[in-house]
């Protein structure tokens, strides 16, 4: 169960850390976009589209690196009072009720979509717009395999927590 867990965690790890990176990408597709637009007055739509690309990217593989560090949004009401093996059956409940499902749902429906716009080789619907967009409908589906890994990975923690 351990190596289990070991194995999702340097994978989730380890693409958090390259969807960071993408930031740093973003950062400058964004300030060459505003460059050309103030100062050539054109902005092209390989451009634009590249700018929603890598913040789909940066969103979708760093979720699952998000949860992995507790760092997701919670209302913490009540959970910060709770005794660290409650806080454990919150999780594991929750993971179990929420989170894997809504992943099950989501990679199902995207790997369809995703799938279907690989076979129409689907581009971009804009004049000089990025081709092959089924990559980022792929990443769709590899974002929420990942987080439901990680669900999985924290569900294991949590029960070696509660057993101990």
């Amino acid at each position: 169960m351990t190596a289990f867990i070991n194995i999702i965690e340097r994978l989730v790890s380890t693409i958090g850390s390259w969807s960071a990176w993408l930031c740093f990408i973003l950062i400058f597709v964004v300030c060459g976009d505003v460059m050309m637009r103030y100062v050539w007055s054109t902005s092209p739509n390989w451009l634009i589209e590249l700018e929603w690309h890598l913040f789909s990217l940066i969103f979708l593989l760093g979720s699952a690196y998000c949860l992995q560090q507790d760092k997701h949004v919670r209302v913490d009401v009540f959970y910060t009072k709770w005794s660290i093996k409650t806080k454990a059956w919150v999780n594991i409940i929750g993971t179990l009720l929420l989170l894997l499902p809504w992943c099950f749902i989501v990679t199902k429906t995207s790997s369809e979509y995703a799938i279907n716009s690989f076979y129409m080789n689907e581009g971009s619907d804009q004049p000089g717009g990025l081709p092959a967009r089924y990559v980022i409908k792929f990443a769709i589906v590899v974002g929420f395999v990942l987080l439901a890994l990680q669900g999985l990975a924290n569900i294991l923690k949590n029960v070696k927590l509660i057993k101990s």
